[in-house]
């Protein structure tokens, strides 16, 4: 019995002892995971952050700190011409030394942290010029960087979507080519306190693959410059330049192709009968709202600039040809008017008036090339006796070997085609298409 008691008791011992050893294995556990927290206020500590002023810039009254710039394009997102501007998302590296973060390392290693120890130190201000919007990436953290070295230096990155004012010049639209920049300048710190420059030269700036729906990106250049303030002094400015080049099919597909077609279609009057009124006006009318349609939906799309552009003239132009296809069937349909009234009213002379005679009276011909005195009397009424006698009151019957007055060549011509208007459609099957061909030829020598 003493045996089982002491079993018993051996048994609750090492029972005891098992869960003694479970429980400060749990709690150095509990240890280790809570290393990073140790961990941050220890960087903190070898850092010194504590020790030292960050709202003033490194090397305070002496010279200007040198702040490296190194930018990669990642995209740009969008190019408006209605609101003049561009988005672009880009990786921003800052690089300067800062002797005060400068800590102890027997590996030479750096530390990096992210945008909670950034918020502890001093940082450069650097904002971008004529930026309408901007921000930094948070998903699923802020998209900062810090990476402190053992000697001091510091890099710094950041990752942010701006959209900057581009001020875009669109007197060749859509043949242009826009040169836009990003501008990027400290706020507080003129040229005594902080020198940006760019890191690399003109290998500071890199860009992935980027494809545009509507522009072709010709060049991406880096380059610096300084700008004034009154109030305030000098700034080093760095400037992000890249050359777009527009796409000109898709404005051939849905501008260029159907003003051609419309103007074509309008020649199509010319060959129908001129007593056709219905067919004929309607399709000038057609293509004349078309046309209206075209030049309003292009001008939606764009902004109102107060000059003209390349697109303006070609439509505009185009315009004109189809108005002036409509006019010219107005004066087809006058001229045809006018000749069947002279018809009717030639139908009235009495047959004893034949043709020749009211050739000679219209001055077709000349007294030497017939007698006019071997012309019958012409039997008329009495008005038309009181005509004669007015004429032969007012003109004396002019001598042998004189001539009918004569009419003026143009007259005589704007006559003829007035007797002929059918002329004037076969004329028009030629000039107005020779004038289009003449305008486009001259047009994409000047723009293209």
């Amino acid at each position: 019995h003493i045996t089982h008691s002491l079993n018993q008791m051996f048994a609750l011992c090492v029972c005891v002892c098992v869960s003694i050893r479970k429980s400060w294995r749990s709690r150095e556990r509990m240890k280790k995971l809570d290393s990073t927290k140790s961990l941050l206020i220890k960087s903190e500590q070898l850092l010194r952050i504590e020790d030292h002023d960050f709202a003033m810039r490194p090397g305070f009254g002496g010279s200007a700190i040198p702040v490296g710039i190194d930018v990669q394009v990642e995209s740009i997102d969008s190019i408006s011409e209605v609101n003049m501007d561009f988005t672009m998302t880009l990786y921003l590296r800052h690089y300067w030394q800062d002797d005060r973060l400068a800590f102890p390392s027997s590996s030479n290693k750096s530390r990096t942290f992210d945008a909670r120890l950034v918020k502890k130190i001093w940082v450069p201000d650097v904002f971008f010029v004529h930026s309408k919007r901007s921000f930094i990436h948070d998903t699923t953290m802020e998209n900062i960087m810090l990476r402190v070295y053992p000697d001091g230096n510091i890099l710094y990155s950041v990752r942010i979507t701006v959209t900057a004012l581009c001020s875009m010049d669109f007197s060749s639209f859509p043949l242009d080519t826009q040169n836009c920049s990003l501008e990027l300048e400290s706020y507080a710190y003129n040229e005594n306190d902080l020198m940006l420059y760019w890191k690399n030269g003109n290998d500071s700036l890199r860009t992935d693959e980027i494809v545009l729906s509507q522009f072709f990106i010709e060049d991406f250049q880096p380059s610096f410059g300084l700008a004034f303030y009154s109030s305030t002094g000098w700034y080093n400015r760095l400037y992000i330049n890249f050359i777009l080049r527009r796409h000109i099919f898709f404005f051939m597909l849905q501008t260029y192709f159907p003003t051609m077609l419309m103007v074509m279609l309008s020649w199509v009057s010319f060959w129908i009968d001129r007593r056709a009124v219905p067919a004929r006006v309607s399709l000038g009318i057609t293509t004349v709202l078309t046309m209206s349609t075209i030049i309003t939906g292009v001008s939606a799309s764009m902004p109102q600039v107060s000059y003209v552009k390349a697109v303006d003239i070609y439509l505009w132009t185009s315009f004109l040809f189809v108005f002036l296809s409509v006019i010219e069937y107005a004066a087809v349909n006058y001229f045809t008017t006018v000749e069947e009234m002279k018809k009717l009213k030639r139908a009235k002379i009495p047959n004893s008036f034949n043709t020749t005679q009211a050739m000679v009276f219209d001055g077709c011909f000349h007294d030497n090339e017939i007698d006019l005195a071997s012309l019958p009397e012409v039997s008329t009424t009495p008005n038309t006796e009181r005509n004669t006698q007015s004429r032969n009151s007012t003109v004396s019957s002019p001598p042998e070997g004189t001539r009918l007055r004569r009419k003026h060549p143009l007259k005589q011509n704007l006559s003829f085609i007035m007797s002929n208007s059918y002329m004037i459609d076969s004329y028009s099957r030629v000039i107005f298409p020779l004038a289009y061909l003449l305008f486009n030829i001259i047009y994409w020598s000047l723009y293209a």
